[in-house]
């Protein structure tokens, strides 16, 4: 952690102005950003401090939107993703604008609403060269790209592989089996997804669309 500069001194918390909310070292916030078009920074507290007419400062660790980064937004990430950066900085505790939460990627899975505060993390990033620890992932589907939590995803009952609905095979990540493995021999079955072979926040957020969709194909058999 940072020296405290002499006439400076730590303090354990900021309540932000105009509201009940407390800050303390460790939370997540967000920050009000010079454009008002723009949305608002997301960076951690590391320290806060008052100087001897009581000015507050935090010093702050930013998260990147993958935008934002060298390598810019890409198909795998999510809209509420973030990443940890190597960027410090020191700003007046006026721009903290309110609260958030950055979760761990797994956690972030597993949340059953998404709220406007929520947002997740599964990347560091150096600010200077654009990499990023890790640098590899898990990949899903013939895409090979990593999972989008956004997307929904199905596993197939064939290869157990987990796949989500992209435009080249997507009539058969709806059914039981993924283009690889549908047997030949085996009729079109019913379209229904099984919620514990999904992944997505809302496993059946599709279903209706889908079934809409497909309501065109007859069962064989």
């Amino acid at each position: 952690m940072a020296k405290t500069k002499p006439g400076r001194k730590d303090l354990d918390s900021y309540t932000i102005k105009g509201t009940n909310k407390v800050v303390r070292p460790g939370d997540c916030v967000l920050m009000r950003p010079s454009d008002s078009d723009k949305p608002p920074y997301v960076a951690k507290v590391e320290k806060i401090e008052a100087d001897h007419r009581n000015n507050v400062k935090v010093r702050v660790r930013w998260y990147y939107r993958p935008e934002e980064s060298i390598g810019g937004r890409r198909q795998f990430h999510g809209v509420k993703e973030l990443f940890l950066s190597d960027h410090y900085d020191v700003q007046s505790a006026h721009t903290i604008e309110g609260k958030c939460i950055v979760h761990s990627f797994k956690n972030y899975t597993k949340l059953d609403n998404v709220g406007a505060e929520d947002y997740f993390c599964r990347f560091e990033y150096k600010a200077a060269t654009g990499g990023f620890t890790p640098d590899r992932v898990a990949v899903y589907c013939k895409c090979e790209m990593p999972y989008n939590p956004d997307d929904l995803m199905v596993q197939c009952e064939g290869c157990k592989d987990w796949r989500w609905i992209c435009a080249s095979e997507m009539f058969s990540f709806i059914l039981y089996f993924c283009a690889f493995s549908w047997p030949s021999h085996t009729p079109l079955g019913p379209m229904f997804l099984k919620p514990n072979r999904c992944k997505a926040k809302d496993p059946t957020r599709l279903l209706g669309y889908w079934l809409d969709r497909l309501g065109h194909f007859q069962r064989v058999g």
